[in-house]
């Protein structure tokens, strides 16, 4: 009695322990649906055929591999659904033979799918068939994958790491009629098969960045993509490329108008901004013959300047410093004007599909960069050049407080480098040069990208009010009746004059409408401010070379004797060798002659006479 006693007391203690975990095997088992099971190598099995399956879902489940005969007989099936396993390859569904009319295949969120491969999807079924295959592992979809299908919806979204869709994908099949590729890597759409698509979805597919010509979308009447520019392409579409329009039967997605036969233009998204219009970086024709001859002009004239300073005999003044500097900001800016026309030329009539290339790539940084420190580069050394003379004139008779070359060399590294700032911050996220087509640093959507765009706008309003000051203080300086006669006067007013035009010309009318896009009020249009990019913003860098060097006395005599030296224009490189040799022997006589030591009033005098001589040729850069 006692042992029977103590027999159901043990009984009663193994009920109440808890029970030990079923094996993986049988675990996985009830995890699948009827009919198929899971074995214990972590393989699917559906043994078929079953006539009263229309649905079938797999999902959430650990298997690796679906074996090939896995759907084997499913001829009734209407839909498939594969997410979130464990399969590593792709499952095989040519085994289906389904009969229904559009059965659809969803095969999602499978992280170790890297390829969908050839033919497959051939045999699944005879007629039309609706495939989502979103979210998974894939990279690639090689030639042939669709073959012997016909495909009304292809979903491909999601499939964050796919970067190629082989050209031949869709060849031997039908379709598909709607393409989704949004948040994909693609790179580029295949040449072969688009003439079937009517819809096409390609949001956040920020690697497409060229699609194929217009004319491989044939029928495609819905278009929703990642950037604007791409809908350039399906505007004013011609109608040579429609040669069927007068066909009996009017092909699918034409509108057709009784009056002028024009097919129907695509809806596409998103619409092209006021930042980016349908047209190529060069607007108009007339601007794009200018752009090249200011670009050469700019060009050979500062390169002219700069090898004839550089190669001269005189030593390196402080005048002939900074003259070198500003031919060299202006040569910069004729970089930037050369690469926005040879692009322009290369992508003439088909920009919509170069632009975000261009734009998002380091060719626009690259010419961004060159503009804006050139253009700042050039402001700084036009001030500094014309405070220099003013005061070289102001203290014409104290020596001492002559400006040095170290003290030129000091102020222009602080001019290079506060325009290797200003060319950087867009680089690196304050405003950008990827706004507009001529990479002009346009952004202004931040308060930081404001505040960068109108501060170098006030610094160039601030410059030329300081150039204007300086030049009416040199004209009353050296305006004197003692040192030159009228006509010499009214000769320094007027090539004053045309220095201040130029620079006012030059900044004025960027300054103003810039002004006014910065505070998000624009009075000017894209299209419109390439007509000020081209006839009015390279004025500088076109004029400086010529107005300060090629057309002064002093340059054209340093370019002979360079000549000279190649044995080019020997004579006349003899008549400036002479000429200088005169002009020292006067000025020592005149200095000196009846004592040893000039007078402060002859000093002065001479100085003034000096620079006087030196503004009537536009250019200090020769010291007396």
């Amino acid at each position: 009695m006692k042992q029977r006693l103590l027999a159901l007391q043990l009984l009663k203690l193994l009920l109440l322990l808890p029970l030990p975990p079923l094996p993986r095997a049988l675990r996985e088992a009830r995890c699948c649906p009827e009919p198929c099971n899971c074995t214990p190598d972590g393989a699917l099995r559906c043994p078929g055929p079953g006539a009263a399956l229309t649905r079938l879902s797999l999902a959430h489940l650990p298997v690796k591999v679906i074996p090939s005969q896995a759907f084997r007989g499913l001829n009734e099936v209407i839909k498939i659904s594969i997410c979130n396993t464990g399969i590593r390859k792709f499952p095989d569904v040519t085994k289906i033979f389904s009969s229904e009319i559009n059965f659809i295949l969803e095969i999602c969120d499978n992280l170790h799918i890297t390829t969908i491969p050839g033919n497959a999807f051939q045999g699944m079924n005879n007629e039309s068939i609706t495939l989502k295959l979103y979210g998974n592992g894939f990279e690639e979809v090689q030639s042939h994958a669709f073959n012997g299908t016909t495909v009304i919806s292809l979903v491909l979204k999601e499939n964050v790491h796919l970067e190629r869709i082989h050209n031949g994908a869709f060849r031997g099949a039908t379709g598909p009629s709607i393409l989704d590729i949004s948040s994909t890597k693609l790179q580029a759409l295949p040449s072969h098969g688009l003439e079937s698509i009517q819809t096409l979805i390609a949001t956040s597919s920020y690697s497409l960045k060229k699609l194929p010509s217009r004319e491989k979308f044939a029928n495609l009447l819905d278009a929703t993509l990642t950037y604007p520019s791409h809908c350039c392409a399906f505007r004013n579409v011609p109608t040579k490329d429609y040669p069927a329009i007068f066909a009996e039967s009017e092909p699918s997605g034409w509108d057709y108008d009784y009056s002028f036969h024009l097919p129907k233009t695509p809806r596409c998204a998103p619409e092209p901004d006021a930042f980016n219009p349908c047209e190529d970086i060069m607007g108009y024709d007339f601007l794009r013959v200018l752009i090249w001859l200011i670009n050469i002009l700019a060009i050979m004239g500062n390169m002219t300047v700069l090898f004839v300073l550089l190669t001269s005999h005189y030593k390196l003044t402080v005048p002939r410093f900074l003259m070198c500097n500003l031919s060299f900001a202006d040569f910069c800016m004729g970089l930037y004007l050369l690469l926005i026309a040879s692009v322009d030329s290369q992508t003439k009539g088909q920009y919509y599909n170069h632009a975000i290339d261009w734009q998002t790539g380091s060719g626009c940084s690259t010419a961004g960069f060159f503009t804006v420190f050139a253009s700042e580069l050039s402001v700084y050394t036009l001030t500094v050049i014309t405070l220099e003379r003013w005061h070289t004139i102001t203290y014409a008779i104290h020596l001492d407080q002559k400006l040095r070359l170290r003290h030129a060399i000091l102020i222009m590294l602080g001019g290079w480098l506060f325009s290797f700032l200003i060319a950087m911050l867009p680089l690196v996220g304050v405003s950008n040069y990827m706004k507009v087509s001529i990479c002009f640093p346009m952004d202004v959507e931040t308060t930081l990208s404001q505040v960068y765009i109108l501060t170098i706008l006030i610094l160039n309003v601030v410059a030329f009010i300081v150039i204007c000051a300086c030049y009416i203080k040199i004209y009353f300086a050296v305006r004197n009746p003692e040192l030159m006669a009228t006509n010499k006067d009214t000769k320094i007013a007027k090539k004053m004059a045309i220095l201040i035009f130029t620079d006012f010309t030059c900044m004025a009318p960027i300054s103003f409408f810039a002004i006014s896009a910065a505070f998000k009020m624009p009075l000017i249009t894209v299209t419109n401010s390439k007509v000020l990019l081209v006839l009015f913003y390279p004025i500088n860098s076109c004029a400086n070379p010529f107005l300060y060097a090629i057309f002064t006395k002093t340059f054209r005599r340093d370019f002979f004797l360079l000549l000279g030296k190649f044995g080019c224009c020997k004579h006349r490189a003899e008549l400036y060798r002479r000429k200088d040799f005169s002009a020292c022997t006067s000025n020592y006589k005149n200095g000196f002659t009846g004592s040893n030591k000039p007078s402060q009033s002859t000093l002065r005098l001479s100085a003034l006479h000096c620079q006087s001589t030196a503004l009537l040729d536009k250019t200090c850069y020769k010291e007396y």
